[in-house]
């Protein structure tokens, strides 16, 4: 397959799966601001959203306050950043048209229909009416996309590089959801019982937020807890969000498109996957979960910079 053509397919499956993580991380925030808490803790929260995307220097250059409607057209609407759901569902479109002939009709068809069905709800003014709302529009298109391209779709080197992009931003933005929680909260035991009832209902709005409060309960069986959350996000092998089942898909999809140059991407898949799987709870609240975050966040970086230079020869954007 030409590099080109491979670029477009990964980066349209990164950018759907970029615009909908980004629509659960917002999905979270609003549901934190249900909860009882001054208006500090609300620009606190709306801080640690841009702060965990790396987009607050951008935030702060264009708009003057941290209000929730300014932070959600920024993170919605503006098509001048291109993290955006906006940015990101128009981004996903035009990589799938410049491939229109690889993808089937309906794969095609999706990808396109959700672009234009995106733009007139922003038109009627959805994000401001009901935001949660279309949050759960945009999360439904993309299972619908990967739906259909599941369904429909060779299972050649293009499903593979979909696939491989798909499962890298998921690992990405999985770790970014989660760690919204602590990068900005003090990781120590003692807390007091109003915090900790903040806890969980902070938590149950996380599980829910990922689809994983029904595989919680089914797992645990018992009362939400911030130490069970983590596991289940980053250590569960069954649970389809987490990291390590991320770091799953993305070493099964280098496996079925390597080459001759492919071993040093592969091993550095390899290596980030197995320490996941031999890493247990111990381990990761005494590196501290936003550390552990952190670190895991530079070398999925550095492993989108291999995938590029090994495949697509061409600068990750």
């Amino acid at each position: 397959m030409l590099s080109r053509t491979a670029d477009h397919l990964f980066w349209m499956a990164r950018y759907m799966e970029r615009a909908e993580n980004t629509a659960r991380m917002l999905d979270i925030n609003l549901k934190e601001m249900l909860l009882p808490g001054s208006g500090d803790s609300e620009a606190r929260g709306l801080r640690a959203v841009l702060r965990i995307s790396e987009l607050e220097p951008a935030f702060d250059a264009r708009y003057e306050a941290m209000t929730r409607a300014n932070v959600l057209h920024f993170l919605v609407a503006d098509a001048a950043n291109p993290s955006s759901i906006y940015a990101c569902l128009h981004a996903a479109r035009e990589n799938a048209r410049a491939v229109r002939g690889t993808l089937t009709t309906e794969w095609w068809e999706t990808i396109n229909d959700t672009w234009l069905q995106f733009a007139e709800r922003l038109r009627s003014d959805e994000l401001s009416a009901h935001p949660d709302t279309l949050f759960e529009w945009v999360k439904f298109r993309s299972h619908l996309s990967r739906g259909v391209m599941l369904g429909t779709a060779l299972q050649d080197d293009a499903l593979f590089f979909t696939q491989l992009g798909t499962f890298l931003e998921r690992a990405d933005n999985t770790a970014r959801i989660l760690d919204v929680r602590f990068v900005e909260v003090d990781e120590s035991d003692s807390r007091s019982a109003a915090r900790q009832l903040e806890d969980f209902y902070y938590w149950t709005s996380i599980l829910s937020s990922v689809s994983a409060l029904e595989i919680y309960r089914k797992v645990y069986r018992d009362v939400v807890t911030p130490a069970r959350v983590v596991e289940l996000l980053i250590l569960n092998q069954q649970m389809p969000r987490s990291l390590l089942a991320s770091l799953d898909g993305v070493c099964t999809n280098l496996a079925l498109l390597r080459t001759s140059t492919s071993r040093e991407v592969e091993r550095t898949a390899g290596k980030l996957r197995a320490e996941l799987l031999y890493s247990d709870l111990r381990q990761i609240f005494s590196t501290g979960v936003h550390t552990f975050l952190t670190q895991f966040l530079a070398r999925v970086y550095e492993l989108g910079n291999q995938v590029a230079s090994t495949y697509l020869m061409l600068p990750v954007g």
